[in-house]
């Protein structure tokens, strides 16, 4: 099995409870794709008593029990099948009974993997898994369970949120996030591919931090080579991955598609009510279960801009994946296997409109990786308010309009403006570009209204040739190097 990279706080706090001497209900959840088994199977796969089943996608009630049984008979009874069971209860019951020969002095791992799988409508798991584990499992202070899922709005309503049934029976929560870019860079170093940090967060840009995706990076092939293979060509990985994920991940998966796709069209995200409007959904229940199900799955971010008086929330794509499959490959799905996928891309990213996407994607990389620029600022021992801000003009107002990407507004008294300029080479500001930077700076401080002090930061890939005007504008100065550091 492939070596664990990075997850050090997932792992600090599963091995705990793995020494611990109590019982403890441990639900794991997270998107698609990013090593949640594969973190449960790399710690305790090999441990004596490891118990696992996985639920079978829209699998009958029959179907699901039948995989239990087998997999009891295989672990407990050297393949000597069980009676076929019937309901979760009696599922439950005979696992207890094999639970209670093993002796208390040895930890016991149960892991149930896919569990919104598991528990289809009207099969009784989770009232029967509520009452195991208060009757007997709980009372057990050797037994482990670990519950994942991939449909995190699923195990948000049902566990984790939960008003009955298992209300407050988990003793611990892990989400399980993609790598941030310095784990990225771990893990390929780990499978021997050295590729440089623009390389690195090229290919992020595009696939992100998920580790099912960045295992299919071949070594010896730029970032663009492999980008072409696994995103352009029919038979890559990544070709028609995002609607499979969406038909995996949610019963509504085309309402959701296309709130995804209305989001993604804004560049820097769709108010509440605009976005109701442009779907054609009816605000209330069903439109916020869609929004918590996109924002629990990683897909989607809520976010009031800073300052704003009115409070509307706005929302905006942050899985890279996503950004990169509808802005780029799912023209190419509808047109077929009718372009050359080894030169497309290398052709893409000569165009204007590829300095557009991967100016606005390493903003959203940026902001994604805040703590790293926040701990870079030195300010991660100062009390301090993370955000983006815009200002509008009105339409008959004769001022420029300004866009904050990420501001830092401190409690020292002083406020980090960050601008975020994408660059392949050492960023150039030059007399146009340093005036829109002090219109940026002085519209902020006549419509945000504060008396502290202003400082400008500029966060670019390689930093900035020396001009006068960045000895005059810029406080400080941060390249890509920062996201790297752990």
């Amino acid at each position: 099995m492939q070596e664990l990279i990075a997850r050090k706080k997932e792992i600090d706090s599963l091995e705990k409870c793995y020494k611990s001497n109590g019982s403890d209900f441990i639900a794991i959840y997270g998107r698609r794709r990013v090593g949640k088994t594969f973190l449960v199977r790399s710690l305790f796969g090999s441990k004596k008593n490891y118990f696992e089943i996985t639920g079978l996608k829209d699998g009958k009630l029959s179907d699901q029990l039948q995989n239990f049984t087998e997999a009891l008979s295989s672990k407990f009874s050297k393949g000597l099948e069980f009676v076929l069971l019937k309901n979760w209860r009696d599922a439950f019951k005979l696992l207890t009974l094999e639970l209670e020969k093993i002796p208390k002095s040895e930890k016991i791992i149960l892991f149930f993997d896919e569990l919104p799988w598991l528990a289809s409508k009207k099969s009784q798991f989770i009232t029967q898994l509520d009452h195991i584990w208060n009757t007997k499992w709980s009372l057990m202070p050797n037994i482990m369970l670990i519950v994942c899922g991939s449909a995190a709005s699923w195990m948000m309503e049902h566990l984790l949120n939960a008003k009955g049934g298992l209300h407050n029976r988990l003793t611990k929560t892990i989400l399980l996030e993609p790598f941030t870019l310095q784990e990225t860079e771990e893990f390929l170093r780990s499978k021997s591919i050295k590729l440089n940090r623009k390389q690195i967060l090229e290919l992020y840009m595009a696939i992100g931090g998920v580790p099912y995706y960045l295992n299919a990076v071949e070594k010896g092939k730029t970032a663009a080579e492999n980008i072409s293979s696994l995103c352009f060509q029919k038979d890559g990985l990544l070709f028609d991955e995002f609607p499979k994920l969406f038909r995996s991940l949610f019963d509504a998966a085309e309402i959701n598609l296309r709130i995804i796709k209305s989001i993604a069209e804004s560049r820097y995200g769709i108010s509440r009510t605009k976005l109701i409007k442009v779907v054609g959904l009816k605000t209330g229940g069903t439109f916020n279960k869609r929004i918590e199900e996109l924002s629990a799955a990683g897909f989607i971010q809520s976010f009031v801009p800073y300052g704003n008086i009115k409070k509307d929330h706005y929302y905006r794509v942050i899985d890279e994946y996503s950004i990169f499959y509808l802005k780029w490959v799912e023209s190419v799905v509808r047109l077929g296997h009718k372009i050359d996928a080894v030169s497309y891309w290398i052709n893409k990213i000569r165009t204007p409109s590829y300095k557009i996407w991967a100016g606005y994607t390493f903003e959203g990389i940026c902001i994604k990786h805040a703590f790293f620029i926040r701990k870079a600022l030195g300010l991660d021992k100062i009390a301090c308010e993370t955000g983006s801000w815009r200002y509008v003009p009105g339409k008959k107002s004769k001022e420029q309009g300004a866009q904050i990407d990420l501001l830092f507004d401190r409690e020292d008294g002083a406020i980090n403006i960050c601008e975020i300029k994408y660059s392949s080479d050492k960023f150039i500001i030059d007399k146009s570009y340093a005036k829109s930077l002090a219109n940026k700076v002085e519209t902020f401080e006549k419509h945000f209204k504060t008396k502290k002090q202003i400082f400008l930061t500029l966060i670019t890939t390689f930093g900035t040739q020396e001009t006068i005007w960045s000895q005059e504008l810029i406080t400080n100065e941060l390249t890509m190097d920062v996201f790297f550091k752990s």
